[in-house]
């Protein structure tokens, strides 16, 4: 399936596409190269317009960190967060397999990829993320039980627990870039802002 239909497929028919997902083979390096390089890809455009067409007083060179800061987070975020997710699935009485740790982690992303490329809109850029975030939680919740085998009363708490962890680690990837990368270009102590 090429990418652009996993994409639609996912976000507007996510029960079903789960079925068609928990059918197919692939590994954490397979669905990082074809699935989320590409979308951290697009989702770090969004910076980059706002840079463009609103470079305020921090100038494009903020945004363009901020973009960098975004695609490497997502990354590293992935493939961190897959095996966590795997990690904690006996657990929660779920199925441990990294492979489908990674679908699971992968494709319910989707949203917040999509979210990140209209980050650039005024006002509504923030609130697309914040509802593309709850849309992932979603996604998720729909694909626990077919790829990872959670028995239903589980679902939630697995669920609840591995955002966090996914969330939490790409916080801290982004603090730590964002420490790293902004010191580099004279902005000392700034923050990743919005990531």
């Amino acid at each position: 399936m090429n990418l652009f239909d996993r994409v639609k497929n996912i976000l507007i028919t996510p029960k079903t596409e789960w079925d068609i997902i928990d059918n197919e083979e692939a590994t954490p390096q397979s669905l990082l190269m074809s699935y989320v390089l590409p979308l951290a890809i697009v989702s770090a455009v969004g910076p980059l317009l706002t840079g463009f067409l609103f470079p305020g007083a921090f100038g494009l060179t903020f945004f363009l960190v901020t973009a960098i800061i975004a695609f490497v987070s997502t990354a590293l975020g992935y493939y961190i967060s897959v095996y966590i997710v795997d990690l904690l699935a006996p657990s929660f009485g779920s199925e441990k397999n990294l492979n489908k740790s990674a679908q699971l982690v992968a494709y319910s992303g989707t949203p917040s990829y999509v979210a990140g490329l209209l980050g650039f809109i005024p006002v509504l850029g923030g609130l697309l993320k914040f509802a593309a975030w709850i849309y992932s939680v979603y996604i998720m919740y729909l694909g626990v039980g077919p790829l990872k085998k959670t028995p239903e009363d589980k679902k939630v708490i697995y669920l609840l627990v591995a955002f966090l962890v996914m969330i939490g680690v790409t916080i801290i990837i982004s603090a730590v870039l964002g420490a790293i990368l902004f010191a580099s270009i004279g902005f000392g102590g700034m923050r990743s802002m919005g990531i």
